[in-house]
């Protein structure tokens, strides 16, 4: 299977691009991530979890955490088609730099956030997104927990896991 046909990786984009549940979009990936063996913060799949983190930040008004994220980003991308070609087919991965790029430039100018669609050049993977898309329930863009959802959503599984792991 092609890494962006994964169905992590094709809930990435259907957050990404419909309602721009970025924190969605940074926990799907992160499940993806943790599945892969052998995983290193060099992953490229890193690199699109610190993408829709910076979008995340900058949407919620973080520009410096969102410039700094962004930036990391950038970094991971930039020679992401030559290095990893697999986690570019099937969507237009240059335009997805450009945005980035323009992104961190919108930032650095102190303009509002600008959100951009990832878009999708393989037929089959545009099916599944579609698929996937149908079988979710998705917050609409302008929801307030979807734009606070880290501060707003349920954490007592996490504060238990981490405590559990402190004690051990």
């Amino acid at each position: 299977m092609k890494p962006l046909f994964h169905p992590y990786f094709v809930k990435f984009i259907v957050y990404f691009n419909d309602n721009q549940d970025f924190f969605e979009c940074h926990e799907v990936l992160e499940d993806y991530w943790n599945e892969v063996p052998y995983r290193t913060k060099e992953h490229p799949l890193t690199a699109y979890i610190l993408l829709a983190t910076g979008l995340y930040h900058w949407r919620r008004g973080n520009e410096r955490g969102a410039l700094r994220t962004l930036q990391k980003a950038e970094r991971k991308m930039n020679d992401m088609a030559v290095q990893f070609p697999s986690f570019t087919e099937g969507i237009d991965y240059p335009n997805v730099y450009h945005h980035l790029q323009n992104s961190i430039l919108s930032i650095k100018a102190r303009q509002p956030f600008t959100a951009f669609p990832i878009i999708i050049t393989d037929q089959k993977l545009e099916i599944a997104v579609k698929a996937t898309k149908e079988q979710m329930n998705l917050l609409p863009r302008d929801s307030e927990f979807l734009l606070h959802k880290h501060k707003l959503r349920d954490r007592s599984e996490i504060i238990r896991l981490r405590d559990e792991k402190r004690r051990s």
